[in-house]
């Protein structure tokens, strides 16, 4: 038994690392969408997360349900990661990078450069502008910010924002919100393998299965929002998210047996009565 729980730890305690920074948990959630604050604490506790999404342009206006949040939250914990969320150009979502970047040093992380980029002109199906993405990127990389861009599950796309210097790569299980699981099974695979940046399946999982689905796929992370904070009781999804995450992880890590068009006894066949 102290043999097989050497081998689970060992395997359980590969950290992820962001542009150097070093993270225990491979599950990232958001702030929007909760009922209350104390839900939200609540579910950040039981998910164990470590890095938590904040929409800077939200909070700079203080849009309903972002009244005190950079408050809410104890940040010498929790590493900020601001976004720029409701941005529409390339334009918008720098000036509102540069003014995450100084949010996060006024609550005490002088040293976060952390952007989730997001340029997402689409009001109805909150798709990712490409090629405005890629300008921004390219920008911000200049300016010393860690970029984890927003995406299609775009291969070719992924790929230049990796060349571009980005820390990661972001690309959509389906559209935010709307809890359709992984559809974009086949393209998000061609990223993982071609990638050498962390790849953080973001947007549109709904259950805790697609985020085990999605680990087991060889993602490196995962960032959940609206599943939990939507769930009727929005802790205990979080706590969900949590294990299905490490379950996922672990059996990537295991390595799965292949897949077979026909069957395969499961008891040997030797030896056994003939007669």
């Amino acid at each position: 038994m102290q043999t097989l729980n050497m081998l689970l730890e060992t395997a359980l305690d590969d950290s992820l690392v962001i542009a150097g920074r070093r993270f225990t948990s491979r599950l990232m959630t958001g702030t929007g969408k909760y009922r209350t604050f104390e839900e939200m604490r609540q579910s950040i506790a039981a998910s164990e997360c470590e890095i938590v999404t904040v929409a800077v342009r939200r909070v700079q206006t203080q849009a309903p349900g972002h009244e005190g949040l950079a408050d809410a939250l104890d940040w010498s914990k929790i590493w900020m990661l601001p976004n720029t969320a409701g941005c529409q150009t390339a334009d918008e979502a720098i000036r509102v990078a540069r003014l995450g970047r100084e949010m996060a040093k006024l609550l005490g992380q002088e040293d976060n450069n952390f952007v989730k980029l997001e340029v997402i002109p689409d009001a109805k199906y909150l798709l990712p502008d490409p090629i405005g993405t890629l300008e921004a990127a390219e920008q911000l990389v200049k300016e010393g910010f860690a970029v984890l861009p927003y995406i299609n599950a775009d291969p070719i796309l992924a790929k230049r924002l990796e060349e571009a210097g980005c820390a990661t790569v972001m690309p959509l299980g389906s559209p935010i919100g709307s809890g359709q699981g992984i559809k974009n099974a086949a393209n998000i695979q061609i990223i993982i393998e071609n990638a050498t940046i962390p790849v953080v399946v973001d947007a549109g999982i709904g259950t805790p299965s697609e985020a085990a689905q999605a680990m087991e796929m060889g993602a490196d992370a995962l960032l959940i929002n609206t599943a939990i904070a939507q769930a009727a009781n929005a802790p205990a999804m979080a706590r969900a998210m949590h294990l299905a995450h490490q379950a996922g992880r672990l059996a990537y890590q295991s390595g799965r047996i292949p897949v077979k068009a026909y069957a395969s006894a499961s008891s040997p066949l030797t030896g056994t009565i003939t007669s």
